[in-house]
């Protein structure tokens, strides 16, 4: 059992073996970042069947899977499942050195989430993520920028390589998920099935 302050009494697990699975990434990725788009799960390299087992576990109410992300500068974003029967949703959780707990994240910026991943690491043995793809991915959905670079698309294209989707479609999934983050709307005829996210400010 994992401890996290604020979730005392909460049934929280260590969601990094999850991180491997087939389906966790449409999971995580496809319901906050392509309501309007239609993408379908085997642009993340999975099937249905899959994706629908793993969503399973990733909400059972009797475990809250946990993720954690160091950064640098003794901060750490940690990602919880608050799988509450009423009111499932995904948490993201800042905490830093001098803190009483952790504090909601609520969006970033591409430099910050950039920095995030890829800034310097604390010292080794430090418990957390620390694949730079997984990283990437697992903050994407708080990424709320209007002013994205010409790299972003390679970086997360790059990504969705490394954690399994196809490399033939790695570029559109790439495309429509920076498109959500820079406010775009999306239509691709392509796409054949509909799917959200949330925008706020930190």
């Amino acid at each position: 059992m994992t401890t996290l302050a604020g979730h005392e009494n909460r049934p929280l697990v260590d969601g990094a073996p999850l991180l491997g699975m087939p389906g966790f990434w449409p999971n995580h990725l496809w319901a906050p970042c392509c309501q309007e788009a239609g993408a379908g799960p085997e642009w993340f390299g999975a099937d249905g069947a899959v994706v629908d087992a793993l969503y399973e576990t990733l909400t059972d109410p009797a475990r809250w899977p946990v993720f954690r992300v160091p950064c640098a500068d003794g901060r750490r974003v940690t990602v919880v499942y608050h799988n509450l029967v009423d009111d499932p949703g995904v948490e993201y959780l800042l905490t830093a050195p001098g803190d009483r707990g952790p504090r909601p994240l609520r969006a970033l910026t591409w430099r910050e989430l950039d920095r995030a991943v890829h800034g310097p690491l604390p010292a080794a043995g430090t418990d957390g993520i620390t694949d730079p793809a997984a990283r990437l991915l697992l903050l994407f959905p708080l990424l709320d920028d209007h002013a994205l670079p010409a790299e972003a698309a390679a970086t997360v294209e790059a990504a969705l390589v490394a954690v399994g989707a196809p490399r033939d479609t790695a570029p559109a999934t790439a495309r429509h998920l920076l498109g959500h983050a820079a406010g775009e709307v999306w239509h691709d005829p392509d796409w054949d099935s509909p799917l959200s996210g949330a925008r706020d400010t930190p």
